[in-house]
Formats: structure tokens, C-alpha cells, sequence
């Protein structure tokens, strides 16, 4: 008799700490946090068709030579799947990746130099003395920026440009563009791409402008390097919407870059 009693005893003990973690699951479960959607009142009035629409606003870019800059778009696919990423390839296989590193890091020291100057035409101030410190660091300690001693010091790199001072403005970004080799852009921000590229070439930091004269290679070596550092393949996206996505992400990109 005792061990049947004692069975009883063991199931009555066991069927009531269930219930009682039932009621502990569902005290939680009714302030959403097991079930957000539960807590979540959807607007009745909103149809099926009023959504998508609302979608294909948000997607509505402003692209009126589409034509053209799909045209583009198809050739820099193409240019890219036969001669850059072959010449990229090639240039990983034969570089040590310490000397990819050293040439990432000087151009990217160079790219400081804009950074900076924009950085004050936005009258940022804590980013402008950021980058000031930066560019010394890695132009003196890294010898030239071959190393880059500032991100160990807690001065991370920042990217800003003259089409993102233009946008800070005020200035609208104006119709898209695709343009060759370079890929997707704007009207404000290939005025900008044309204004950062002045301004390097006045400056001339560590007189790389005037070595530009003298050593095209020198110029080839950037370009390499820029392609080997954008993870972008085209056709990764296997969509064939590809176009509108990037498209998309390029415009909304800008926005929050602008508003950094």
C-alpha cells in the first residue's frame, strides 16, 4: 500500500508544478514579451493595395535616365566579371596580405585628408580634431599611414565627402546615376566626387598628387586596391532586381550618412 500511495503522492507533486509554471508561462506571455504581435492593433482601413503601393513609394527612386544608367550598369557587370576582378584576383594571389594591408592603410591615410577637410565645412567639430589626430598618428607613428596605429588608440576611421557636406546643406541629391566603373551615384555627389578629387590633388598630401604625375601605376594601384576592398560582386544578390535593390540601398545609404 505504501508504494502505490507514494506513486500518487509523486504525480500529484508533478501535475501541480505544471500548473503552476502554465500560469507562470502565461503571466508572461500576456505582456507580449513571449507574443509581441499579440499586443500589436493594425489599422483596418489599411487594404492590401494600399500597402503595396505604399511600398513601391518607398522604393520609387528618382531615376530618369534609367535607360542609360542600366545600360551602364550591365557594362559594369561586365567589365567587372571579365578584367577587374580577374586583375584583383591576380593582384591577392601575388601580394602578401601584410602588403595588402600596408596599401589599404596609405590610401586609406589619404582619404583622411578629405574626410577632415569636409568634416570642418560641416563645422563637426569633435569629428574634424578625430581625424586630425588620426592623420598624424598614422601619417608619423605608421610611417606614411602603412600601419595605422590610431584605430589601436581608439580613433576609429570616418568617411565624409563633399556630396555628403552638400547634402548636410540642404542640397538634393538630384537624379540618380550609374556611372562607369565607378557605380552608383547621384548628380550632388558626382559634383562632390569631382571637388574631393580636386581638393587631394591641391593638397597634396605627402606629395603623392605630384608622384601621381610621374607613376600612373601609381594610380592603378589604388583603383585595385579600392575594387579589392568593396565586398560588392554583381549577380550576388540573385535577383533580377538587382538594379532596384542597389539602387535603393546606394540612395538610402546617403541619407543616413548625411545624417551621422
Amino acid at each position: 500500500m505504501a508504494k502505490p500511495f507514494l506513486l500518487t503522492a509523486l504525480l500529484a507533486s508533478a501535475l501541480s508544478c505544471n500548473f503552476a509554471m502554465a500560469d507562470s508561462v502565461s503571466t508572461i506571455d500576456s505582456d507580449g514579451f513571449k507574443n509581441p504581435l499579440q499586443q500589436l492593433q493594425f489599422n483596418p482601413g489599411l487594404d492590401q493595395l494600399e500597402f503595396e503601393r505604399a511600398t513601391l513609394n518607398a522604393l520609387n527612386i528618382y531615376d530618369p535616365w534609367e535607360s542609360w544608367n542600366r545600360s551602364v550598369y550591365h557594362f559594369n557587370y561586365r567589365f567587372d566579371e571579365w578584367v577587374f576582378l580577374p586583375i584583383v584576383d591576380g593582384y591577392r594571389y601575388i601580394t602578401p596580405n601584410l602588403v595588402q594591408t600596408g596599401v589599404s592603410n596609405f590610401f586609406s591615410n589619404l582619404g583622411d585628408v578629405t574626410t577632415l577637410l569636409n568634416s570642418v565645412l560641416q563645422l563637426k567639430l569633435q569629428r574634424s580634431m578625430e581625424t586630425t589626430a588620426r592623420l598624424m598618428f598614422n601619417t608619423i607613428i605608421g610611417v606614411g599611414g602603412i600601419w595605422d596605429p590610431a584605430t589601436l588608440m581608439g580613433l576609429h576611421k570616418q568617411s565624409e565627402d563633399f556630396g555628403q557636406t552638400l547634402g548636410y546643406y540642404g542640397v538634393p541629391s538630384g537624379p540618380y546615376m550609374v556611372l562607369p566603373l565607378l557605380g552608383p551615384s547621384n548628380l550632388r555627389d558626382t559634383g562632390g566626387m569631382v571637388f574631393d578629387y580636386v581638393a587631394q590633388d591641391q593638397i597634396n598630401w605627402l606629395d603623392v598628387a605630384d608622384t601621381r604625375e610621374d607613376h600612373p601605376e601609381l594610380t592603378l594601384l589604388e583603383i585595385i586596391n579600392t575594387r579589392s576592398t568593396v565586398n560588392f560582386r554583381y549577380g550576388q544578390l540573385n535577383s533580377p532586381f538587382e538594379y532596384e535593390k542597389v539602387r535603393y540601398v546606394y540612395h538610402e545609404s546617403r541619407l543616413l550618412k548625411i545624417a551621422e
